[in-house]
Parts: structure tokens; C-alpha cells; sequence
């Protein structure tokens, strides 16, 4: 007997490495709270944290394509917050950018977010407050929405990855100087604690010789840009960013995985009971960091066939229109006033905008990096090609962001098909809340 959807999400419950779920309400706002809260992030005790609904990360928010996000943001802390469904297309209003789509939600304040949930995908949700986010996001706050498509793949588990680190001190207190200067010039914050589903790499889990395993991931540090490498698997990428692209197995078993970026990838399990499934993060100087390690153990299962493709997404253009494409550079360099775009310095979000265009208008933008450290750049409420960068091709995949290597150029192309002011920032967050940020305009 074919399994149903019920026994299938009761089956992932237990292979989503403890972290905690919560679904849609029956009536009603899905209350979260921005407050204090503990955890057992290091090897030294429980540390003071800011999560959702205290922990971090957040509770999974799972919900399935047509189904309407309702949820209330009640702010507990101390500092100004919001929600960012970070990856989510449209719907401005509900963007969560303050001061530029809705104000900050003040200490002892709330608002509610309510949007349509076209499109399945996996998404995070976090503050975006312009100079506030470092500090909230690296204290704790965030978390992973889950928008599931109605027939799910066939797979044996469905295992949920939140990678993050941490500057915690010799006591297990987070470390302040979230504006530091050298690192909202440099590389940004980065953390020498690695962590994975806010515990300290890596994640273990056991699963049958053979199974197939549906590894969703993303990357909600600040600044730290993963380079991950699957050993002991084959793994085939089925989503970017939650866009659906065509199964195919990356280069050398790599992704690079910038903040706020997300990968959804199917591998199965070494046949061998005993043998392991790795994901690791190789540093510059050939150092290696196990983020999850998987071990074949059990009963050996059927080796299943082909990997199957998830269904692309019919909201999105197969071709877009270069030729026809507002042209837009943002030359980006950092100098002892801080990060300039285009020779000048940022009034972020409450500038003018860096551009308007009407609603269906192609839009080609060329991310110029003067700068001496990497750039992921990100642009709200849309999803984009990133254009090769010697012909007229583009990947065939889609993206909210891309990276941008020191020195180098990189252009990405979109259908400005969302009306309202839509950011655009790096997602290194120490960048951002130093300058390098912009909104532009659809009408």
C-alpha cells in the first residue's frame, strides 16, 4: 500500500535531528514570541540566546503549497524586531524589512504576517531591522519554514539541516562587538563554534544501508561562507533557494553555500553496514570540519532507482529577455567611510531608490566587487538567473543571491514581477548594517 502524507510527515518527525516543529494553526494567528531564552550550544553549560519562542533555531514552520502563513510576531525582547521570510516571492508588505517595507516592531509591541503560500520550497525566517539584524541574528534568532509540495518525493527520510556558528567565550557567554569595524569592512562575524541545529557539529544520525535521504539545508550564520563536500555519497541537487531545478550532481561533490543561501539534495546511503555518509566544510588550508556524519546501520533496504527531479516551478519565465532588460551595475568598494555603491555612500533603505521599473520588466544587474573580501548578494521578493560570464547562458538553476568572489564581476537577470520597494543588500549582515544595502522600486 502506497504511503499517505500523514504516515509520511510522521515518518520525517523523526529524522529532523531535534529540532522543534510547529505547524499552522487551526484558527487563528501561530503566535511566536522574539525572547530570551537558553541553550546547550558548547561544551560549557547552556548559553543566554535570543530565539523564537526562545529557542534556537526556531520552530520548523511546516506548511503545505496553498496554505496561508498567518503569524503573529510579539516582541519580548529589548531590542527592535521583525520577520523575514527570507526566499519568499512577493507579497511586499509582508517582506519584514524595516525601516523599508514596515516600521521596526518596538520592545513589548506585535504584528501579524499574513501571505499565500503559492510556491513549495524551503525558506528561513529571521529579523531583518536595518543596524539591528547582526545582533539579533547572532544571538540566536531564526529558524526554517518549510513549505511542502503536495506529493512529496519518494524518499525514506527528509532530514533538515540548520548550519550556523558561534563566538562564544571561554564561559559559554556569546561575545558582543557585533558592530566591530574591522568586521563590517572584513570578512564579517564568524564564529569558531560550528553548529548544527543550534548544537555543536557535527549532527549524527543512523539510517538504513541503502536508504534515500532528502537533505534539506541552509546556512544561517552571519558571514561564514560554507564550501560543503559530500564524502562516502552521491549527492544529486533537486532545489536552490527553493526553486526546483533538474537533479544533477555538483562539481567535485561541492556547494558553496553562502549566509542565508539554501540547497535541498537526495543521496543514498552506503550499501555497507557501517560505512558513512558525510557532509563536511573544507577550510582555505585544506582543513575539514564534519558537519553531519551518517552511518549505515540496520536492517539493508531495496536500492531504489533513479533520483527524480521535483516539478519546476510554472510561475517563473523559461526565458528571459536580456536584450529588452534594464540595465543596471552596482560598483561595490569599501574605503574609510565605509561601503560606497557606484562611487557613493548608501543611505540604505532610506534613500531613493537605486532603481524603478515597471511591473514585468526584465532587469539584468551587474554586481561589480572593488572590494577585498566576498560579497553574497541578495535581492528580496524575486528569483533570478545568474548569467555566465562569457556568453550569453545562464545556470540552470535560479537564485536569491549570488556570490561574488574579491575583484570579480557577476551579473544575474530577473522578470520584476513583484510591485513594491524591494531591498537589495549582502547577506554577510556586518556588511549590510555597515552600508551595503539599497532598495529598488517596481510599480
Amino acid at each position: 500500500m502506497p504511503a499517505t502524507r500523514r504516515a509520511f510527515l510522521t515518518g520525517v518527525a523523526a529524522t529532523v535531528l531535534a529540532l522543534p516543529a510547529r505547524g499552522a494553526s487551526p484558527a487563528g494567528p501561530r503566535i511566536i514570541e522574539a525572547r530570551a531564552g537558553k541553550a546547550a550550544i558548547g561544551p560549557n553549560g547552556e548559553t543566554d540566546i535570543l530565539g523564537f519562542d526562545g529557542v534556537t533555531p526556531g520552530p520548523v514552520l511546516r506548511y503545505t503549497q496553498g496554505e496561508q502563513l498567518d503569524v503573529r510576531l510579539v516582541n519580548r525582547l529589548d531590542l527592535p524586531a521583525s520577520i523575514h521570510w527570507h526566499g519568499m516571492r512577493g507579497e511586499n508588505a509582508m517582506d519584514g524589512v524595516a525601516p523599508l517595507t514596515q516600521p521596526a516592531v518596538a520592545p513589548g509591541a506585535s504584528f501579524e504576517y499574513r501571505r499565500p503560500l503559492p510556491e513549495p520550497g524551503l525558506f528561513c525566517y529571521r529579523p531583518s531591522v536595518f543596524g539591528k539584524t547582526p545582533e539579533l541574528m547572532g544571538r540566536g534568532l531564526k529558524g526554517l519554514l518549510i513549505v511542502d509540495e503536495p506529493e512529496p518525493l519518494p524518499v525514506d527520510h527528509d532530514l533538515l539541516l540548520v548550519l550556523d556558528d558561534w563566538r562564544l567565550d571561554a564561559q559559554g557567554r556569546i561575545e558582543g562587538g557585533f558592530n566591530a569595524d574591522e568586521e563590517a569592512r572584513g570578512a564579517g562575524r564568524i564564529g569558531a563554534l560550528l553548529a548544527v541545529n543550534g548544537r555543536a557539529a557535527p549532527a549524527t544520525q543512523d539510517f538504513a544501508a541503502n536508504a534515500r535521504v532528502r537533505l534539506r539545508l541552509a546556512n544561517l550564520a552571519n558571514a561564514r561562507i560554507m564550501i560543503l563536500t559530500f564524502d562516502g555519497a552521491q549527492p544529486f541537487v533537486t532545489a536552490i533557494d527553493s526553486q526546483p531545478c533538474d537533479a544533477f550532481e555538483p562539481v567535485r561533490r561541492s556547494i558553496p553555500v553562502a549566509p542565508g543561501a539554501r540547497f535541498e539534495l537526495i543521496f543514498d546511503m552506503p550499501a555497507k553496514e557501517g560505512d558513512k555518509a558525510r557532509v563536511v566544510m573544507r577550510g582555505a588550508n585544506g582543513a575539514e570540519s564534519e558537519l553531519l556524519v551518517a552511518t549505515s546501520k540496520g536492517a539493508k533496504k531495496e536500492r531504489r532507482g533513479l533520483i527524480y527531479s521535483l516539478p519546476q516551478n510554472p510561475a517563473l519565465p523559461p526565458e528571459i529577455k536580456l536584450n529588452n532588460s534594464k540595465k543596471v551595475d552596482l560598483v561595490i568598494d569599501v574605503g574609510p567611510g565605509g561601503w560606497t555603491i557606484n562611487g557613493a555612500q548608501s543611505k540604505a533603505y532610506e534613500g531613493p531608490p537605486l532603481f524603478r521599473v515597471k511591473r514585468g520588466t526584465p532587469v539584468t544587474l551587474g554586481y561589480v566587487n572593488k572590494s577585498k573580501v566576498p560579497l553574497a548578494m541578495h535581492a528580496h521578493g524575486h528569483a533570478m538567473r545568474l548569467l555566465h560570464d562569457l556568453d550569453d547562458g545562464w545556470e540552470p538553476y535560479w537564485r536569491n543571491g549570488v556570490i561574488i568572489p574579491a575583484g570579480k564581476t557577476k551579473h544575474v537577470a530577473f522578470v520584476a514581477d513583484a510591485p513594491g520597494k524591494w531591498a537589495i543588500h549582502d547577506d554577510i549582515l556586518e556588511h549590510e548594517a555597515a552600508g551595503l544595502a539599497a532598495w529598488f522600486a517596481v510599480d
